[in-house]
């Protein structure tokens, strides 16, 4: 009986053992499926602030580009703001100094300010152009021959400028009812003028020409890249290439003769001359036969059939004289000229007979440029675009 009861006791307390064992388990794994829980918990709550945080960062790289862009477009529009201010500036200048009148006297600061309001407005714009000026007024007052009572109205000289027809130019021109053909220059023929270039010289430009429907009737003159251009008669003597000296800002005469065609053909030269000095050797020949092409004569451009203004060169022009002879081989005429400058009269001299067309160019104001050689062909002031030639003063002593 004691044995009995010991080994149900025994049984119970193996059952109670295992129950507890059981219990245990089940706890162990209740706990565990809780620590897994919160585990999982916990990741979802660590990929949730790394997302935050990747969403803020990616929110704050967008900011800092769009402030980056948006300083970068400021800049660009400043910078597209002070360069069209410059221009403009720049282009004030130029209409100040062309159209100012340049001081007789050898003024002190105070006087030249007050001598002219486009001094003092140039001042405004620009110290450093005005003191150039000032400085320019003084040297060339005291180059200036002394003269006794009233100044000589040649003292100041008039001029046109032109603004070529790049981009943005206004392509004025002066057009003038002069025919090459009318005056026979194809028996020969002498051009001078005076010109101050004012932009670069890489393209091709002309300075005074015409050209009606066929090449061969051309009579242009002008610049193609760095060297001359002078187009003559027949398109092969197109004539490129020659050195070309000018500098933008300073005045040079140009003198062209063609022999013509009283010369056997190998005679038939072009020659020319920029401030007395020769730039086309005597090889340049040419040949021009009468066309009767009825075409018409354009100063700061070229008249093409069809076209009307072409190749327009931004320049000033003046003293513009045509001679239906040739009157100079070898540099004499073009050495008188150069020396007289704009004193020169084209029609007292020796050659007055044979000249067909003279524009000085110093009318000063209007729109109309008179053809003083008596052939009536008066140029006028004229646009393509927007504006006119501008009249501008320059001392009598340009050049020098």
């Amino acid at each position: 009986m004691f044995n009995y009861i010991k080994r149900r006791q025994e049984e119970l307390e193996a059952k109670k053992r295992l129950e507890a064992e059981l219990a245990a388990e089940k706890e162990a794994k209740r706990i565990a499926e809780i620590e897994a829980a919160a585990h999982q918990k916990k990741l979802l709550r660590e990929q949730q602030e790394n997302e935050r945080i990747r969403r803020l960062h990616a929110q704050r790289k967008k900011e800092i580009a769009e402030q980056k862009m948006h300083r970068q477009r400021d800049i660009l529009t400043t910078q597209a703001k002070e360069r069209r201010q410059k221009d403009n500036k720049l282009e004030e200048i130029r209409i100040i100094i062309q159209s100012r009148e340049p001081s007789l006297d050898a003024l002190d600061w105070t006087s030249w300010l007050s001598s002219d309001p486009l001094n003092q407005k140039l001042v405004d714009l620009d110290y450093d152009y005005a003191m150039e000026m000032f400085k320019r007024d003084r040297l060339l007052a005291k180059r200036r021959r002394p003269t006794r009572g009233k100044k000589s109205a040649r003292e100041i000289n008039y001029a046109l400028s032109f603004a070529g027809d790049r981009s943005g130019a206004a392509k004025t021109f002066v057009s003038t009812p002069f025919n090459p053909d009318t005056y026979s220059l194809w028996n020969g023929f002498t051009v001078s003028f005076w010109v101050r270039p004012d932009e670069e010289m890489n393209q091709k430009s002309v300075i005074l020409g015409s050209r009606a429907s066929s090449p061969v009737a051309r009579f242009h003159f002008g610049l193609s890249g760095v060297g001359t251009n002078i187009g003559v008669g027949v398109g092969g003597n197109d004539i490129t290439g020659i050195n070309n000296p000018m500098e933008i800002g300073r005045w040079y005469n140009w003198v062209i003769s063609y022999t013509g065609t009283q010369f056997d053909a190998g005679e038939r030269k072009l020659r020319m001359w920029i401030n007395a000095d020769a730039r086309m050797a005597n090889n340049n020949s040419t040949s021009w036969n009468n066309q009767d092409e009825g075409m018409t004569m354009y100063f700061g451009g070229r008249n093409t059939e069809g076209s009307g203004y072409t190749n327009g060169f931004a320049c000033a022009l003046d003293e513009v004289a045509i001679y239906n002879t040739c009157i100079d081989s070898d540099g004499t005429f073009a050495s008188e000229v150069y020396s007289a400058r704009s004193d020169y009269d084209h029609r007292n001299n020796n050659h007055s007979n044979s000249l067909v067309g003279y524009w000085r160019l110093n009318e000063g104001n209007g729109t109309t440029a008179k053809d003083l050689s008596g052939n009536s062909n008066d140029g006028t002031l004229t646009t393509d675009g927007a504006g006119l030639p501008i009249w501008i003063r320059t001392p009598a002593g340009y050049g020098q």
